[in-house]
């Protein structure tokens, strides 16, 4: 397959996807989305950011799945805490311009890539924070606070709750649904909801929680 087929073929993938989430996204916007796939690619070869290696898969598991919480947010500041390659804030921050995303991480390698990515990809909504969570002071509180795969839900909310909002929400992205994090919640903390999620081009399990001061 040439290198234009195989472009057109990830186009393709991802417009379907798209489709199916009923998130529709401008030419540039798309055209972001697979930048970043090929940057993180790129990257991938020297730091090892993510254990999937082909861009097709990554159009699921990574672009995908990060896109999926999308309809379900709405805010004008949004923290990624862990974000690692950058996973769900800047597809986030790709597809929600007008919200601030924050890309929290304490691994120097991993926000070397996300400063590469948010240059490269022209992001102005996003910015990258290279502190460790429990330390880092934000000049204001985020309405979202938003981890996937960080850490147990009561480990994110209580490293977390100095950066989030009063009103503001957590929205935990899990696989199949934690019963025993959820009894574990520490007290203070409650669900507001738990939306059950279809990823297009992943069979797995996948769970939104949400969860707001009580």
């Amino acid at each position: 397959m040439t290198v234009a087929a195989a472009e057109s073929q990830l186009e393709q993938q991802l417009t379907r996807g798209l489709r199916q989430l009923a998130l529709p996204l401008e030419v540039h916007q798309r055209r972001q989305l697979l930048d970043y796939l090929t940057l993180l690619e790129k990257w991938n070869r020297v730091y090892n950011l993510t254990a999937v290696r082909d861009r097709s898969d990554m159009v699921s598991t990574h672009l995908l799945d990060s896109l999926v919480v999308a309809t379900f947010l709405s805010c004008t500041g949004l923290l990624d805490v862990g974000s690692g390659a950058g996973l769900p804030g800047l597809p986030l921050a790709i597809a929600r311009p007008a919200c601030r995303v924050s890309l929290l991480d304490s691994n120097q390698k991993k926000c070397a890539f996300l400063r590469q990515a948010v240059a490269e990809l022209g992001l102005s909504n996003a910015e990258v924070v290279c502190e460790r969570v429990e330390a880092w002071k934000a000049a204001a509180p985020f309405e979202v606070v938003i981890s996937r795969a960080y850490a147990d839900i009561a480990a994110f909310v209580v490293s977390t709750a100095h950066l989030l909002a009063p009103a503001g929400v957590w929205a935990a992205m899990k696989g199949v649904l934690p019963r025993e994090e959820l009894r574990a919640l520490p007290p203070g903390v409650r669900v507001r909801e738990i939306v059950p999620l279809a990823v297009p081009g992943l069979e797995a399990s996948r769970h939104l929680i949400l969860l707001e001061r009580a």
